[in-house]
């Protein structure tokens, strides 16, 4: 039971400090998630900024993931020169400073650019934030570890909400700059938390430094049989990386290819479903839902807030029980669903303000999307797209991927406020539709990763992708999985995970 509570208590502290300041994927992902919509619609904010019109809103709103697109595809190789906690520390110093333009503006070109570098800032370290979790948490473990930023950024959402259904209430410009202040302080805590964090002992190995690896090792607790077996054994691509266009080119030579496009399809694709839509703009769907009021809208996008913290904790403790790939088929039928059923409610005129049972089935499919993200995409994400690259490129590789994500996030964010003032059910069926799409391609081509080493998985990707004869639709949900040569021979024993592994498609 100790050590049960020491590995808990060292996930939360390591998704804790990383992640609640990061305005798009951690309590401040989702900090500001959950208070940039509810902000934008403040009377003293319009009174001191001005009105937003919905293309002014969604621009407004997404500045922060366009500006942070450019820095996340190239952080990566900083990182594999500089080190990830180097590169997240700078991130969040210059987070820091756009918050506090931002929180400080008196017109809307002061709060625009504090907006933009805000975003820089989080692109320049929000990457590297995954790839050092999954480098430094033990193969038993690590989806426990890497999920863990996903309930710090649902608590994020929760404290974004109800800081704005709290806030509203002054009468002041306070209701409005407070959220931006606490973001301020909660930033600065992350870069003095990179000063006393353990450098990852996989990236000190590509640099050489196999003392301090061993050094880090014993700090992170992760057993000496485990690092000898995986992080610290010899390996010729162990050789530092060089900050060249050309070696970032290197994600799409042959070998790294199609992990690397399988990453950008996951990331990419995670937020293509809709939930920043949903996240940003809860307020706004839930008044056209038929709520009466903004405070009631806040305080219902509140309570789906807190759905998604409850939900994601069983999702944190189960990481590494449910596999992968099963939750990643499974949340996207969920959501797609969820989607078209509120189109069609939309598209046959079932939703009607004040009376009817349409409006309420709205609300709840909103909770049940939300919810469902939380505890399937939003946790296996991330984990996936940075387990399945090598050491040589995972930097780069996530960081590409990462690029993509803030493009589709600030797509998401941009077009949801048109596409709501245009049609009231186009944008739910357009979400449904990118939601079905990632079910249907991933249902093919991702293996299942849970419990194996990242240089095992590594080890699998290199070998040969056989197709077995005989295509049947079973085969779809079989997909493809991560197998030992014995297993083939029928030699191997039930729980192993030792050996070379390579990737086989099931029987299709």
């Amino acid at each position: 039971m100790p050590v049960i509570l020491k590995k808990f208590w060292k996930a939360i502290s390591t998704g804790w400090v990383l992640e609640y300041p990061d305005p798009d994927n951690g309590p401040t992902d989702l900090y500001d998630t959950g208070s940039i919509g509810a902000v934008a619609t403040m009377p003293y904010f319009e009174k001191a900024i001005g009105a937003l019109s919905p293309v002014l809103r969604g621009f407004t709103v997404a500045l922060m993931m366009m500006t942070g697109g450019l820095p996340s595809v190239f952080t990566g190789q900083l990182a594999d020169y500089y080190g990830q906690l180097s590169v997240v520390m700078a991130g969040a110093l210059v987070f820091v400073c756009g918050v506090a333009l931002e929180g400080g503006s008196s017109k809307l070109a002061m709060f625009l650019v504090g907006r933009a570098l805000a975003g820089f800032g989080q692109g320049m370290w929000l990457s590297n934030v995954s790839v050092y979790i999954t480098e430094i948490a033990p193969s038993a473990d690590r989806g426990k570890f890497v999920s863990m930023p996903q309930l710090m950024a649902c608590f994020g959402v929760c404290s974004g909400y109800f800081t704005c259904y709290g806030t509203i209430q002054l009468e002041s410009s306070m209701s409005w700059r407070a959220p931006f202040i606490i973001q301020g302080i909660l930033g600065a805590a992350l870069a003095i938390s990179c000063l006393y964090l353990p450098s990852s002992p996989r990236w000190l190995i590509l640099q050489g430094r196999r003392d301090e690896a061993l050094h880090a090792v014993e700090r992170l607790d992760i057993s000496r049989a485990e690092a000898e077996k995986d992080i610290l054994r010899p390996n010729a691509s162990n050789s530092p990386r060089k900050l060249s266009a050309k070696e970032f080119l290197n994600i799409f030579k042959k070998e790294y290819r199609g992990r690397t496009l399988l990453g950008l399809f996951i990331l990419g694709m995670i937020q293509l479903c809709g939930i920043d839509g949903v996240l940003y703009y809860a307020p706004i769907l839930f008044a056209q839902a038929g709520l009466p009021s903004g405070t009631a809208s806040f305080l219902a996008s509140g309570v789906s807030a807190i759905l998604m913290l409850v939900i994601s904790v069983p999702a944190f403790l189960y990481a590494d029980r449910w596999g992968r790939r099963a939750s990643a088929i499974t949340g996207g039928i969920v959501l797609s669903t969820c989607m078209f059923i509120i189109g069609i409610l939309y598209a046959t005129s079932s939703v009607h303000a004040h009376s009817g049972v349409g409006r309420w089935l709205v609300i709840i499919l909103i909770f049940t999307f939300a919810v469902s993200y939380c505890a399937t995409w939003g946790v296996v994400g991330k984990i996936y797209a940075s387990e399945i690259q090598p050491a040589q490129t995972r930097a780069a590789a996530n960081s590409a991927a990462q690029g993509l994500n803030f493009f589709t996030n600030w797509l998401v964010a941009f077009t949801t406020p048109i596409f709501l003032a245009r049609s009231a059910f186009g944008a739910y069926f357009l979400f449904g539709g990118f939601s079905l799409l990632a079910v249907i391609v991933l249902a093919i081509n991702m293996p299942e990763t849970r419990g194996h080493s990242l240089e095992s998985i590594q080890e699998a990707f290199q070998a040969r992708v056989t197709r077995s004869p005989g295509f049947r639709i079973r085969g779809l949900f079989a997909g493809p999985s991560l197998i030992r040569p014995e297993q083939v021979n029928g030699s191997s024993s039930e729980g192993v995970l030792a050996g070379p592994l390579r990737i086989e498609l099931g029987p299709v």
